[in-house]
């Protein structure tokens, strides 16, 4: 199984982990601080949301540090899981915003497409990763940007800045994919990581504006 894992110098294998280092300690301490904060000042309800969205980011970055990190036997498992949080981390970023700021029929609708992709997606990449390689990141991208279908409510319910901040991340994942796919150039997966990195910052910074501190 080895010919489906790419082929990276030393040079940008320790670009890369230095972006996951990074990535990881960064998500651990946002992710501390969010949920703490969330704790004391949301209702329950509202803590939960953004407990679902901390655990999601700690996720997707914990896997791809170990699946790009390791180069064990048990590395076809970890990619697996590091394509399936993919699917989990961004039903996770829509939750507070749709539960919580939006709710209503649209929030509900938004939720029910987001988790559904994700339930499926995992499944997919859980079970069967090779029959849909290219078909996953169509549907990262679509569950990505599920978010246009409601924008008419989430206009009304975020601020400016949040939706700056929402569609600045949404921009970011997607140049980002384009920089993955581009296996020729020199470190394109620590460009990669490193826009997702950048992605997830202006996430947080969404989450802690609209839903956290707003």
């Amino acid at each position: 199984m080895s010919h489906i894992f790419p082929s990276y110098s030393r040079s940008e294998l320790i670009a890369d982990g230095a972006v996951h280092v990074l990535g990881v300690t960064l998500g651990l301490i946002g992710a501390s601080v969010l949920i703490a904060l969330a704790a004391t000042q949301l209702d329950p309800a509202a803590a939960i949301a953004v407990l679902v969205y901390g655990a999601g980011m700690l996720a997707v970055f914990c896997f791809s540090a170990a699946y790009n990190l390791n180069r064990g036997p048990r590395r076809w498992l970890l990619r697996r899981l590091d394509h399936a949080a993919i699917y989990v981390k961004i039903a996770a970023t829509y939750t507070p915003f749709a539960a919580i700021k939006m709710g209503g029929g649209a929030g509900l609708l938004l939720l029910a497409i987001v988790w559904g992709i994700a339930v499926f997606g995992v499944a997919a990449k859980l079970i069967a990763p090779a029959q849909l390689v290219r078909t996953s990141y169509v549907l990262y991208l679509a569950q990505g940007w599920a978010g246009v279908l409601a924008f008419g409510p989430m206009l009304e319910a975020l601020s400016g800045t949040a939706l700056t901040l929402l569609l600045a991340g949404g921009v970011l994942y997607t140049v980002g994919v384009v920089f993955h796919l581009w296996e020729k150039l020199p470190y394109n997966n620590a460009i990669w990581h490193g826009c997702v990195l950048t992605a997830s910052g202006c996430h947080f910074a969404a989450v802690l504006d609209a839903v956290v501190l707003g």
